[in-house]
């Protein structure tokens, strides 16, 4: 179940005026030409942040990202006695440049309250690693966080021996009561709703007495890349992972070794800088795209090609040129289903239908992400419709309006990939996009000047 969509039906975009507060979204005066520097993926920075928590002794975290995300997870691990200052490298010049040393606590501390807003992989990563903590630790976020799932996690935690009180509503606020250490061993859950749970219970397995062994059963797992990242992420750290078999992964039991690495750019964020080429023209290029990564956003090469965009991929980076020509794509995009809002904006500008399949699963996002995304589609003049697994989007004229985001950064930047060709978008809520993003307008308008 996904936080409430507010009046998705309601009245037509161009009939509701502008709210104080909302963002005018700036139109393309003629094709780009920029270079976009994203930060680090917040996916990883969160994953590196919790196994050095967990390590045998301090680590370093270079260049991690520093977005609201990213920030509660370094504040729950805080809270819970690790060890997280800022240091400045050689040459850095600002804020954003400053690494971070990870010293782990002896023992994680108990008697903490955790904050994890709307954050889904500090709510679902933070409980396994505070069932090691020597006392109860509270967790509880955003009113919209307290109706994402939690309760596959939570009942594959309590039967690997963790101690957790929900109220039994399998959802947020909770309560773990730690005791300084958990037994674990096999357990089997059904993560078709997210890949979270599974990773959340890899992360802190090394840890368990036994180690862990999930196994998933049930429908595909969404998100599968995700996957594959905390099994790198964890073999980084020297942790033992076997995911040889089909909807299994053992974690052996074990020390969890320091780390010195760099976050990569998040390439997810990279989404609506190259489909703006591809919208309104130009070219586009974002420095330093990994060579090899488990990153869901690397799909974008691939996705912009199929919707016409000219990729060029090298060791220097990603670019990605168009002449404002979109064409409409039949996709699945159940690996790579947070690139949904980005692919249903180009589709909604697009010179031919879209569909976009299994997804079903984003409908317990931040929002419900399938139906606010119909929802402001068509407000602006759109044509687009909820299958059971995703969305069928139609060419239609669009006019401006008030785009409404439901506190969901990618809702924020899809809005303002609209507003780059529809002239009187304004959205509500940029702010929503420093959950993984603490710049995006100032990144946004530096590609239009260029």
């Amino acid at each position: 179940m996904s936080a409430p969509l507010d009046d998705p039906g309601g009245a037509s975009a161009a009939d509701e005026p502008p709210h104080p507060g909302d963002w005018t979204a700036p139109v393309a005066a003629g094709p780009l030409d920029a270079v976009v520097v994203l930060p680090g993926s917040k996916s990883l920075t969160n994953r590196f942040l919790v196994l050095a928590a967990l390590a045998n002794d301090r680590s370093r975290l270079r260049i991690p990202l520093r977005s609201r995300d990213t920030l509660l997870m370094a504040q729950a691990l805080r809270a819970l006695g690790t060890g997280i200052e800022d240091v400045r490298p050689d040459g850095a010049a600002g804020a954003d440049d400053m690494d971070w040393i990870v010293t782990p606590a002896a023992v994680l501390r108990g008697g903490a309250t955790i904050d994890v807003g709307l954050a889904g992989t500090v709510m679902r990563f933070l409980p396994p690693v505070a069932a090691l903590a020597d006392g109860p630790v509270h967790v509880d976020g955003d009113a919209g966080a307290r109706v994402r799932p939690m309760g596959p996690v939570l009942s594959a935690l309590r039967t690997l021996g963790a101690q957790i009180d929900d109220g039994g509503r399998g959802t947020l606020p909770l309560t773990v009561d730690g005791v300084g250490s958990v037994r674990g061993g096999a357990v089997t859950l059904d993560a078709s709703a997210s890949s979270q749970f599974i990773s959340g219970l890899l992360l802190a397995g090394a840890r368990y007495d036994e180690g862990v062994t999930v196994h998933h059963d049930g429908k595909p797992v969404p998100s599968e890349p995700h996957l594959a990242m905390t099994v790198e992420t964890l073999r980084d750290a020297g942790v033992d992972v076997d995911d040889s078999e089909p909807n299994t992964w053992r974690v052996e039991p074990g020390e969890i070794s320091s780390l010195d690495v760099l976050i990569e750019p998040d390439l997810s964020n990279a989404g609506p800088f190259l489909a703006a080429a591809l919208a309104v023209g130009g070219r586009v290029r974002v420095p330093d795209w990994p060579q090899h990564t488990t990153q869901a956003g690397d799909a974008l090469r691939d996705i912009l090609d199929t919707m016409g965009a000219d990729v060029s991929f090298d060791r220097t980076g990603l670019t990605v040129g168009g002449n404002g020509a979109i064409g409409g794509i039949d996709i699945d995009l159940h690996d790579a289903s947070e690139l949904t809002p980005v692919v249903a904006a180009l589709a909604a500008l697009a010179e031919s239908p879209t569909w976009i399949r299994g997804v079903a699963h984003i409908r317990g996002h931040e929002t419900d992400r399938l139906a606010a995304l119909v929802a402001e589609i068509n407000r602006l003049g759109g044509a687009a419709t909820e299958t059971e697994d995703g969305l069928r989007i139609s060419p239609a004229r669009l006019h401006g309006g008030r785009f409404r985001t439901y506190h969901d950064h990618r809702m924020a930047t899809a809005g303002a990939l609209l507003g780059l060709v529809v002239p009187g978008v304004t959205v509500e809520n940029i702010g929503a996009t420093t959950k993984t993003l603490p710049d995006f307008t100032g990144l946004w308008t530096a590609m239009m000047a260029t």
